[in-house]
């Protein structure tokens, strides 16, 4: 039976008069959440108090909710952990991926990859010494740069400007024959559209819930160590809570076993707790008729704003196989008109020097919302009601 995606947006309590399309960067709010978090506020933490930890199944979380979102990742049971940030993950394997190919020190990227991933390869490269290196190049050559002096591929799967797609599968295959490790970052991808870490040979991969899943903002991350590594990676940030016996309280560090050894600090439980409400709203979801439904959206949006506005220039690539779940398009003043755009109800976001990004999911996104949205968009443009003063006024988030 296909989903019912009337049904999913019912779940999420969307202002009245919003079109929002920018569940890429901050996926909003589900219905249940609230009172899930409320419950872990008030009857656990304020009732059980540190009983909670073992009365309301706290110390399991990172590892329950890692095996719900695995779900939507293509992982295997006991692969996926949460916790921490994304950047934090993003440290963890990329450690363990040098870790596991001795000899070689250099982590290849690509230039149209989140600069926050490429600052965490830049430092720790930085702090192992001179003979580790960053080398990046264009997304299109990343496939041709991998040599048998690469010791780990990092890449973001969707690009977070324009929405390309990466071959994550011919990728994988390249990088294991060459004898590199391959770390994929999934910020854009993870409830975006169907992922198959297992399938495809995904040796790491990290990823933030707050976007496509919906678990507020700072919402916890996930890492991924595909099984045959567990048991040789090792975590690099070796915390409390990935020792084998955390309340052993034993002086030196021993791994504890599988994906668990990844975790690092105490679990935000109180963002868990959102996260496991909202992850609620995936249950019964097809994912290939999540990318379906999804194509159908953002096809209708390209083709309103391209007849419309010719002023604005399409970012994504038209091929369905490249392209993620977001639309963006070009435009010198892409800021102002973004700001213009928020102002009159339709939500999306603008990434430097020029972009305007548009996220699609029909787990609140309809056809009826893509239509309004286009219209909108073409009233600004065609008045050019984003030639304003207060619509190029910065804020600290754009």
């Amino acid at each position: 039976m296909p989903t019912d995606f009337t049904a999913t947006k019912a779940m999420f309590d969307l202002p009245e008069g919003v079109v929002y399309l920018d569940g890429n960067s901050l996926g909003p709010l589900p219905r249940a959440v609230a009172a899930r978090v409320a419950q872990t506020v008030i009857a656990e933490w304020g009732q059980m108090l540190i009983r909670a930890w073992n009365e309301a199944g706290w110390m399991e979380m990172p590892s329950r909710v890692g095996d719900r979102v695995a779900r939507l990742i293509g992982a295997e049971t006991g692969s996926v952990v949460m916790g921490d940030t994304l950047s934090i993950k993003v440290w963890q394997a990329l450690a363990a991926g040098l870790d596991l190919v001795p000899g070689r020190r250099v982590i290849l990227s690509d230039t149209g990859n989140f600069p926050s991933d490429l600052y965490i390869a830049q430092g720790l490269t930085g702090m192992l010494g001179p003979e580790y290196s960053l080398k990046t190049v264009a997304p299109e050559e990343v496939a041709d740069a991998i040599d048998e002096t690469i010791a780990v591929v990092m890449i973001t799967e969707t690009d977070y400007r324009t929405g390309r797609r990466h071959d994550m599968a011919g990728l994988a295959r390249i990088a294991h024959a060459k004898g590199a490790v391959l770390v994929w970052d999934l910020a854009h991808s993870a409830g975006a559209f169907p992922v198959e870490l297992a399938r495809d040979g995904a040796d790491f991969a990290v990823g933030c819930t707050y976007k496509y899943l919906n678990s507020g903002p700072g919402g916890p991350a996930f890492i991924y160590v595909a099984p045959r590594h567990q048991e040789r990676a090792r975590p690099a940030l070796s915390g409390w809570l990935g020792h084998e016996s955390p309340f052993a309280f034993d002086p030196d560090y021993r791994p504890g076993r599988g994906v668990e050894r990844m975790r690092v600090g105490t679990p935000p439980i109180l963002q868990l707790a959102a996260l496991d409400a909202a992850l609620d709203v995936w249950e019964g979801v097809d994912l290939q008729d999540l990318r379906r439904v999804s194509l159908e959206l953002q096809d209708q949006f390209i083709a309103g704003v391209e007849a419309a506005c010719p002023d604005l220039i399409l970012a994504t690539p038209r091929d369905h196989a490249m392209r993620s779940s977001q639309v963006s398009f070009r435009h010198a003043e892409g800021y102002a008109i973004m700001q213009a755009l928020i102002s009159a109800g339709v939500i999306g976001d603008f990434r430097a020097p020029d972009i305007l990004r548009f996220g699609f999911t029909p787990l609140y996104i309809d056809r009826d919302d893509v239509a309004r949205a286009i219209e909108i968009l073409a009233r600004i443009m065609q008045d050019r009601l984003w030639d304003r003063p207060e619509f190029r006024i910065r804020g600290r988030v754009t």
